[in-house]
């Protein structure tokens, strides 16, 4: 262990470990900007420079290790005074435009300056506008850029998708595309991990919460909303709601507040994916010889999206089930249209994700079953938070309501649809139904939940070895499918999440600078699970009625039209 001091406290530490590490062990919380652990730890911002005693210059303590008999003072006059300068300099190339960020209030940046009284920026302002194409889901402000490198780093190491890159040198060093191409022409998922591990405004969703204040207003358009299962475990976090207090009866208020005219749970779409995708799954296992490579799932469009820019060759093996958002969109605009004498265009179909991506996924050509688009609009969690918000809606002072039926009773199979393998433990359930005729013990497949990156499981549906993976993080996708292709690995069924821990640690989640979430946010999904009366898709009386009164059985003809899709078409986005 290295004996050490650090703003008068004695402190006992293992060695390689940093002064910022070391710190934080005594709760002294060292300022930053661009240190995230285990990804970006590279120094670039130079705010949290620390003084030892006995030497001349300040260091940076994220990179300067421990050792024997350091004195460390962290916000000594002279620490401070470079911090602030640092600081300040960072601001001379910072709009500062705070009042109309979407991050103001939650910007570490803004935090900073305030904390250290910074009032005035001493130095020249240099603040570089790169056009951007603010029709794409994902907005880049070059203005608000600090170069921490974050975004640069994220990509690479979690999702390496390598979608951004440092551009010039000096005082002129930015940040922009790789391969100096436009965002439109990369291999961008829209995972939105860049965004939400941001510490400043620089990237952000498009908003598209204008275009709901329009189909309000609109008394030609029935408008209806859907809301994602990932969504109840964070959305009441900005109102300061209790995890007792932010329950889905209060978030289907809040949603009929603003003035939707029905209001559904995309739960019940996710049982419906999951009668979809297990019958594909159980007719994938009838022929194995067929199938050199395992049938994946579908329903995460960033994921879709990196396998068809990067792996092409896999495409042919990704479920045809559309993702549970798109499924209610066409349930919406034909079922349901019809149930209500509606026509599809007389519909304002709206959904309410943890994900940038589904913006693009609701542009796509393939996805307008009924003749229009399926999916009109949508809203990350965050834009849901600035719509309540403006709306002056306080959630806490709200009755409890129901969501609309009905389309929405859902189970709890559809419920853990947000968190890492939550979609194979809901076809596995089915699956063991259709094979068995019995249900499996509820404890029969919760193997694949955990935050690991890649979870492998092998199962017994009758008589029948059935070997699972389940895997979470563009990054930890991608050396699968290298071992597949290598012949390392042989699986059945594979569950991929683009974002790490799965919907839940979502691009369009509330942001926790420097904090990672999902883990916590799935346990209450799974806390909702063991609380639905019903667990499994197949049991659900609702969607039994749907099959029996219009799409007549999984994949039935109507099924596969509304309900499926060509991915190897789908290159043809609209945005």
């Amino acid at each position: 262990m290295v004996n050490l001091t650090i703003d008068g406290i004695k402190v006992s530490v293992p060695e390689g470990t940093t002064i910022m590490q070391a710190a934080a062990t005594v709760g002294i919380d060292i300022p930053r900007l661009c240190f995230l652990k285990d990804i970006n730890e590279i120094s670039a911002c130079k705010v949290c420079v620390v003084e030892i005693q006995g030497q001349n210059r300040v260091v940076t303590s994220c990179t300067t290790p421990v050792q024997e008999g350091l004195v460390v003072f962290t916000n000594s006059p002279k620490a401070r005074s470079v911090r602030r300068t640092n600081v300040e300099l960072i601001l001379s190339q910072h709009d500062c435009l705070c009042a109309t960020c979407v991050r103001s209030g939650n910007c570490s940046l803004q935090k900073l300056s305030n904390d250290l009284g910074i009032f005035d920026i001493p130095f020249e302002r240099d603040v570089v506008d790169v056009p951007w194409n603010k029709d794409f889901p994902l907005i880049r402000d070059s203005k608000k850029c600090i170069k921490c490198m974050r975004c640069v780093q994220v990509c690479d190491k979690v999702q390496d998708l390598h979608i951004w890159d440092v551009q010039n040198t000096g005082s002129r060093t930015t940040v922009d595309v790789a391969g100096n191409i436009t965002i439109e022409d990369s291999n961008c998922s829209l995972c939105g991990q860049c965004i939400t591990h941001c510490p400043v405004g620089a990237l952000k969703e498009r908003d598209d919460v204008p275009k709901i204040y329009e189909a309000l207003a609109d008394t030609s358009k029935v408008t209806v909303v859907q809301v994602a299962p990932a969504v109840r475990t964070a959305w009441a976090e900005a109102f300061g709601l209790t995890e007792e207090q932010a329950t889905e009866g209060r978030l289907a208020a809040a949603l009929k507040r603003v003035g939707f005219d029905y209001v559904f749970d995309t739960s019940f779409a996710a049982d419906v994916t999951i009668m979809e995708e297990a019958s594909e799954l159980l007719e994938h296992l009838k022929e194995p010889d067929k199938h050199a490579w395992p049938m994946f799932t579908s329903c995460c469009p960033g994921w879709v999206s990196y396998v068809t820019k990067k792996y092409p060759k896999f495409v042919g093996n990704l479920s045809t089930t559309k993702s549970p958002q798109q499924i209610f969109g066409a349930i919406i605009k034909s079922f349901f249209a019809e149930s209500k004498g509606l026509k599809p265009k007389e519909i304002c179909s709206i959904s309410i994700m943890p994900c940038v991506s589904k913006k693009r996924e609701a542009g796509l050509l393939s996805m307008r079953s009924s003749g229009t688009h399926d999916i009109d609009i949508v809203l990350t969690t965050r834009e849901l938070v600035r719509l309540l918000r403006a709306e002056h809606i306080n959630p806490a002072l709200l009755e409890e309501a129901e969501f609309d039926n009905p389309l929405s009773l859902n189970t709890g199979a559809g419920v853990i649809f947000g968190a890492t393998g939550g979609v194979m433990e809901a076809a596995l359930r089915t699956a063991y139904h259709a094979v068995t005729g019995a249900e499996a013990p509820f404890d029969a497949f919760v193997d694949v939940r955990g935050e690991a990156g890649r979870k492998v499981r092998e199962f017994t549906i009758g008589g029948t070895t059935l070997r699972t993976c389940t895997v979470s993080g563009l990054g930890n996708a991608g050396k699968l499918l290298e071992d597949l292709q290598a012949g390392k690995v042989h699986y059945d069924f594979v569950e991929v999440m683009a974002c790490p821990g799965g919907c839940v640690g979502g691009g369009g989640q509330p942001i926790h600078d420097g904090e990672e979430r999902a883990a916590m946010l799935g346990d209450k999904l799974y806390k909702l699970d063991d609380a639905r009366p019903l667990r499994q898709s197949h049991n659900n009386p609702d969607v039994k009625a749907l099959y029996d009164n219009f799409l007549e059985k999984p994949l039935s003809e109507r099924a596969e039209h509304l309900l499926h899709s060509n991915h190897l078409k789908e290159k043809n986005y609209l945005v």
